[in-house]
């Protein structure tokens, strides 16, 4: 198996990102190549990597969807009390990256944490599927089950008792603000193209990094 991992290859485009074609704004950058790979029926397009740590820097890492993203930043929703919720309480800030593998394009986003106003998270969890907001209210996420049983039992009590009806208190949103933002695109021989963004006051300055 290690053989074969070794092996495997995937050559990259001949064209890739330049400073004209990436220009000075990253957030509009950003939202047309998530544009693009919803466009070109990447699946799960919105699917993103979040990487955060504990107050004593131990790390760890997740998929989770990202549901919105503009200037503000990056938004996505957990239950507060998971592992990342708990990372996030200690050491506000997280890093992601989102990889359109077809496109041969990923972004890194880089920045600090903060919640949702209670208002928003409320608003996203009943645009939800109902059995998605029975889960999200039933399930102790992160934490220990005796079994599969232990949570179809929570799951149906919790739609006994009208849990799609109420956003739970220890659920919600939570927007990174993009302090850096970095553009990968894949390129002939491994030689790819990065262009990182770095937030300086109301503006961005630009660097070209090394694959």
């Amino acid at each position: 198996m290690s053989d074969d991992l070794a092996r495997m290859r995937t050559e990259y485009a001949r064209t890739g990102l330049d400073e004209a074609a990436a220009g000075d704004d990253p957030v509009r950058l950003a939202q047309t190549w998530m544009a693009e790979a919803i466009a070109a029926g990447v699946q799960e397009p919105n699917a993103m990597a979040l990487a955060t740590a504990t107050r004593d820097g131990e790390p760890s890492v997740r998929i989770v969807l990202l549901k919105g993203f503009d200037a503000t930043g990056a938004v996505f929703f957990t239950n507060y009390d998971s592992r990342k919720g708990r990372e996030l309480a200690q050491n506000p800030r997280a890093a992601a990256v989102l990889l359109w593998h077809p496109l041969h394009r990923q972004l890194r986003i880089e920045g600090a944490v903060t919640r949702l106003d209670p208002q928003e998270s409320d608003a996203y969890f009943l645009a939800r599927p109902e059995g998605a907001r029975i889960s999200a209210a039933s399930s102790p996420q992160s934490q220990v089950v005796a079994g599969r049983e232990e949570l179809e039992r929570r799951w149906h009590e919790a739609e006994g008792h009208g849990a799609a009806e109420r956003r739970p208190e220890d659920w919600g949103g939570y927007r990174i603000a993009p302090e850096v933002l970095e553009f990968w695109h894949g390129r002939e021989n491994r030689l790819h193209d990065r262009l990182r963004f770095t937030r300086a006051g109301d503006g961005w300055t630009r660097d070209r990094l090394a694959p």
